[in-house]
């Protein structure tokens, strides 16, 4: 678990770079940097750091998990080189000085780091596959400057503009993102699967990865087999730490899953499980979460005899992680969703646990959401179902200025015209290959980057046994027939488990992490939004109609379909127009 920040410039502020790196304090309380003239490169690390590593000319900073770290070992050693540590950074700067840039297509992680060339003068950089590690950087009038998370690099340039592109990426696609956008003008995010290289102010990025559609050969008997193969690996390569870790149980299948492989494998296996205050009086099934999750995590704890913590939080832990929440991320993001994993985070934290194991990842490539089978696959994105509200709170003169409507059409659209296919697939598994992909560019990213920042935000670091890349090339081109086995939703994953999940969860229907269900969050989001609206400064003024902001707040009835995903309705679009106005006043923001 760590934290990157970096700067090359013949300007480099050596007092505001360390100043930068220390924003990142969160994701570690230990600190090393390397400093030559232009060139400064950071590290911050749960334990005392032996980073950043220099190797002959090469120096890294390296942040993650390398899964296949072993057998890259052993290859180096048979060359010839000796290591004096048991650190993933070690061995990936000595890989690098084997491998140069054909590094990037031999880890298995997930990972996130930068090497500084002292012989080339140039800075390499990569980034995991599917982008669970996070990279972000500046490029802009011959300086370069990167970090783990975008609140460093705006501190270090005092950066605090951004553009009408960025309000229809907050505005039209929040809190999902565009891939590469980092929201503040001239910053960027390096996509997973790629690297770059900058050399002489020249930055070049790479893709070293993409998914390959191709005939998918297995039967669906051999399909289960080697589906639970590949799991059975991920969580055993997710479980590698002397660290003390937890597993996070929901009862429902994919964390069973996990817990009931991780019992195995590991004696005292420690769960911790979340619920809010009032959801067991105000609970309201619905199509996205039929059933509360307490009965099914205490079959699992009682049957298996695990060790499990309930993790309740209260309205007013909720409502204060909206601001925490905010600054763990940089922008608005999903609001009490994003807030209730940071809170639990910290519990957990309390306990001594610095890693947890979370199912997070799941949906998107065994099609276990809704859009996947309920509704007919149409344009645009599917958790984006009730767009036109939020457009309709925009004033005439935002609604002209950011076209929403368009611009995520056009987003859509961009990203249909990517998706890898080979030629010979049904119409039937031609659109799901389609929406895969969508949710794994788009819903996943989110996902990841939620669970990411506000595990690390509580020094504590998510390993997800979903995300995996071996996994995830082969569902790819499995047909939707096996997915959807016995028209049930994630067939294929319930029959690859089916004798090591009881039949309560197995069969159990999907429900999302949850949310709270107490009328009370709802009146105390309305109130920081009242709040946030008496203040004439609110940027809420000059991008909102105050008629459609005053109906908003005017009743308790919610939508009847969620503005995004699963679980965000109008408690969440409350709670995001609010961290929305804290966003601009707290990061002092313009628009240009």
């Amino acid at each position: 678990m760590s934290g990157i920040f970096g700067v090359v410039s013949l300007k480099l502020n050596k007092k505001k770079a360390v100043e930068s790196l220390k924003t990142l304090s969160h994701r570690g309380k230990f600190e090393e940097v390397y400093f030559n003239k232009h060139i400064f490169l950071g590290n911050r690390q749960i334990s005392e750091t032996n980073q950043p590593i220099k190797f002959n000319e090469f120096i890294i900073s390296f942040d993650g998990k390398i899964y296949n770290l072993e057998k890259l070992k052993k290859g180096l050693q048979q060359k010839g080189y000796v290591f004096t540590s048991d650190s993933d950074a070690e061995v990936v700067v000595k890989l690098f000085a084997e491998h140069k840039e054909n590094v990037a297509k031999m880890l298995d992680g997930m990972f996130a780091f930068v090497i500084w060339d002292e012989k080339r003068e140039c800075f390499f950089a990569c980034r995991d596959h599917l982008g669970q590690k996070p990279f972000f950087y500046y490029h802009c009038d011959n300086e370069f400057v990167f970090a783990s998370e975008i609140k460093a690099i705006i501190h270090y340039k005092n950066i605090n503009l951004i553009s009408i592109n960025s309000l229809q990426e907050v505005l039209g696609l929040g809190p999902s993102r565009t891939p590469s956008h980092g929201i503040y003008t001239n910053v960027h995010e390096l996509i997973g699967g790629h690297y770059l290289v900058f050399e002489k102010n020249n930055l070049t990025i790479k893709k070293y990865w993409q998914l390959q559609a191709k005939k998918h050969i297995h039967s669906f008997d051999d399909t289960v087999a080697c589906v639970r193969r590949i799991l059975k690996q991920s969580i055993k390569n997710t479980l590698q730490t002397s660290m003390p870790f937890g597993v996070l149980l929901s009862g429902g299948l994919d964390s069973t899953i996990i817990t009931l492989i991780a019992k195995k494998l590991k004696d005292n296996l420690q769960t911790y499980s979340v619920d809010y205050a009032g959801n067991s009086e105000h609970f309201k099934g619905n199509e996205f979460q039929v059933s509360r999750d307490n009965e099914f995590i205490e079959l699992v704890r009682d049957r298996y005899n695990i060790k499990n913590t309930v993790v309740k939080l209260t309205n007013e832990q909720l409502i204060d992680s909206l601001t925490n929440s905010l600054i763990a991320k940089d922008y608005p993001g999903m609001v009490d969703v994003d807030g209730s994993l940071l809170e639990f985070s910290k519990r957990i934290k309390v306990d001594g646990i610095n890693l947890v194991i979370t199912g997070e990842g799941a949906d998107e490539i065994f099609g276990g959401y809704p859009w996947f089978y309920r509704e007919k696959f149409d344009k645009g994105f599917p958790w984006i179902r009730n767009a036109d509200y939020r457009h309709n709170l925009l004033n005439e003169n935002y609604k002209q200025k950011l076209n929403l409507k368009n611009y995520v059409q056009a987003k859509f659209d961009e990203s249909v015209a990517e998706v890898p296919l080979y030629g010979g697939e049904s119409e039937v598994d031609k659109q799901h290959k389609i929406l895969t992909y969508l949710n794994m560019n788009w819903f996943m990213q989110t996902l990841l980057e939620r669970t990411e920042r506000m595990t690390m935000a509580s020094a504590v670091e998510a390993r997800l046994p979903f995300a995996d890349i071996n996994l995830v090339e082969y569902l790819y081109n499995v047909p939707w027939e096996f997915k959807f086995y016995s028209n049930m939703e994630k067939g294929l994953l319930r029959m690859a488990t089916k004798d090591i999940v009881p039949d309560e969860i197995l069969y159990r229907k999907k429900s999302p992490y949850p949310k709270t269900f107490n009328p009370e969050y709802m009146a105390a989001v309305k109130k920081l939004l009242q709040l946030a609206i008496s203040k004439d400064s609110s940027i809420l003024h000059e991008l909102f109609d105050k008629k459609k902001l005053a109906e908003l707040l005017k009743d308790d009835k919610d939508l009847l379909v969620p503005w995004f995903g699963q679980l965000m309705t109008k408690p969440q679009l409350i709670a995001y127009l609010y961290q929305l106005h804290l966003w601009f006043e707290k990061y002092n923001l313009n628009i240009i």
